[in-house]
């Protein structure tokens, strides 16, 4: 009766003894480099069940984080890395289109009858 209930997470039992430096903060709240090290983990060949009982997660969970992970990897690798013809090449993109439709007013006018331009030549009714 008199005893006092131990901080799990000073006494390092269960899930909730990670700590800061794992990457892990409170049971539940995973940091983004405790989500890595955890995946890590997994593609290193840990067993899924075994990482999910020791974190206190649903193996759902991790194989989400796995998914997630290695989909943002291959998102990576696809992407180029920028290089400074980007950006003359977007410049000059702006440029064709402010032209193309400066030739698309001109012809339009070109083509229009001349009754409806305000100035038309009118022939003298004699």
């Amino acid at each position: 009766m008199g005893r006092r209930r131990g901080n799990r997470k000073a006494l390092g039992r269960g899930p909730a003894a990670a700590t800061k430096a794992d990457g892990v903060g409170e049971p539940g709240r995973f940091s983004a480099r405790g989500k890595t090290e955890t995946i890590l983990r997994l593609l290193r060949g840990e067993p899924l069940d075994g990482v999910a009982r020791e974190l206190g997660v649903t193996a759902a969970t991790l194989a989400q984080w796995r998914e997630y992970f290695l989909a943002g990897g291959q998102a990576a690798l696809k992407s180029r890395p920028a290089d400074e013809r980007d950006e003359e090449i977007q410049r000059l993109r702006a440029k064709v289109g402010e032209i193309t439709m400066n030739n698309e007013r001109l012809l339009d006018r070109c083509h229009r009858p001349e009754a409806e331009l305000p100035l038309a030549l009118r022939r003298r009714s004699e």
